[in-house]
């Protein structure tokens, strides 16, 4: 817990000092990474808004996420992952987006998919997002979900640094 109260004080650093907001889109971490961020003094100086798109369908009504696409690649896929950045981009006033779509588990995971299988994806506004893949083995749902709001401000840190 130490190592993601260092990594929020670096983030919550980085915006303020780039006088940056930012809005986050989360599936498997339920809130979790908005939670987060907003726990720091002063979050709602660079935490525009959180978005909970747990079904497909919030995904498609909040973000505006094609149900085909979903249909396609799977909730949990890097195309879905950009297209989640990109919608709360799009559905808010934000700077900088992180998206995140995974299995938490314990069930829910496929041979193709298992347990633990998270996508990430990064965005500046009118850039290109950032995508990325990591898979979190032998990991309970709560461990999961830790290690996804961890990923979640390393990627947003590595796309603020350039």
């Amino acid at each position: 817990m130490n190592d993601l109260k260092t990594l929020l004080s670096e983030l919550t650093h980085k915006l303020q000092a780039k006088h940056m907001t930012i809005v986050t889109a989360e599936s498997c971490t339920g809130g979790l990474v908005a939670s987060f961020l907003t726990e720091q003094p002063g979050s709602s100086a660079w935490f525009e808004r959180g978005f909970v798109t747990y079904s497909n369908l919030a995904k498609h009504e909040m973000l505006g996420v094609d149900l085909n696409l979903i249909k396609a690649h799977g909730a949990v896929s890097r195309i879905v992952a950009e297209a989640m950045v990109e919608g709360a981009l799009e559905h808010s006033a934000a700077d900088v987006a992180l998206a995140v779509t995974g299995i938490a588990g314990p069930t829910g995971g496929s041979l193709k998919k298992p347990v633990g299988t998270v996508y990430f994806a990064f965005a500046l506004r009118n850039q290109q997002p950032r995508s990325e893949h990591h898979y979190f083995s032998s990991k309970g749902r709560e461990d999961i979900r830790l290690l996804s709001c961890r990923q979640a401000f390393l990627g947003v840190l590595a796309l603020l640094a350039n």
